[in-house]
């Protein structure tokens, strides 16, 4: 089964500095129906001004990555990481028992980032930060694997959850298969161009929910995509 999610359909949120994309409630923008997707609980597509950012804040029990679109990510947290990240790189932070941080826009052009917490296998863990420089050209029509909690999944960030994240740019005209196994489910977005799966024609930042089925995704520009497979909500 599929479900497809227009982004104008999701929720807003528009600031002097910020404006961002809600997929699931979050800040202002709750809708009881629309919490999370299985273990996932946040996905914010930010787009941030120069000279900008959210400013030290806290977390706990929570795993977080953020994955850099365009523009440059300043980080710096209560365990003295300090890190600038850019275009497809990723970091990641478990929150854990607690932990403090900011992230700032210190370039000179505009910051696109997603923003994704995931529910952790448990509570209490140690906080923990991390970060990978990924190739370009290893996403290149081929699912790249970023992040995973399995030790059967080969992605240099390793999660405390249930989860696999991966991600490709597939070239205009090109197609790539995605299998969603039995009691398996996963999130779709489109991050840059366009896509169909499907009756269901994706563009930039649309997203689509798939359960149990395997779906061929072909470009109809060069589609940068990303997919979160998980265990299927009971």
């Amino acid at each position: 089964m599929l479900r497809y999610i227009e982004s104008k359909k999701m929720g807003r949120a528009k600031h002097s500095w910020l404006d961002a994309i809600y997929h699931f409630s979050f800040a202002n923008y709750y809708n009881p129906e629309n919490m999370q997707f299985g273990i996932l609980r946040v996905i914010n597509d930010d787009l941030i001004n120069p000279n900008t950012g959210f400013e030290t804040h806290s977390h706990k029990n929570m795993e977080i990555i953020t994955y850099v679109v365009n523009g440059e990510i300043s980080h710096t947290d209560s365990m003295n990481n300090k890190r600038t990240l850019t275009r497809g790189q990723v970091q990641y932070m478990s929150a854990g028992t607690g932990v403090l941080h900011s992230e700032h826009n210190l370039g000179h052009e505009m910051l696109r980032s997603l923003q994704i917490w995931i529910l952790p296998d448990k509570e209490g863990y140690a906080p923990n930060y991390g970060d990978y420089q990924f190739n370009w050209e290893d996403r290149d029509n081929k699912w790249l694997p970023i992040a995973t909690g399995s030790d059967e999944i080969d992605a240099p960030i390793h999660i405390h959850a249930d989860i696999n994240v991966y991600v490709t740019e597939i070239s205009k005209g090109n197609e790539i298969e995605f299998q969603v196994a039995a009691n398996r489910q996963a999130y779709l977005i489109v991050i840059e161009g366009g896509a169909q799966i499907d009756e269901y024609t994706l563009s930039a930042r649309d997203a689509l929910e798939i359960m149990e089925q395997d779906i061929a995704i072909k470009a109809n520009e060069t589609a940068h995509i990303i997919v979160f497979e998980m265990k299927k909500d009971n």
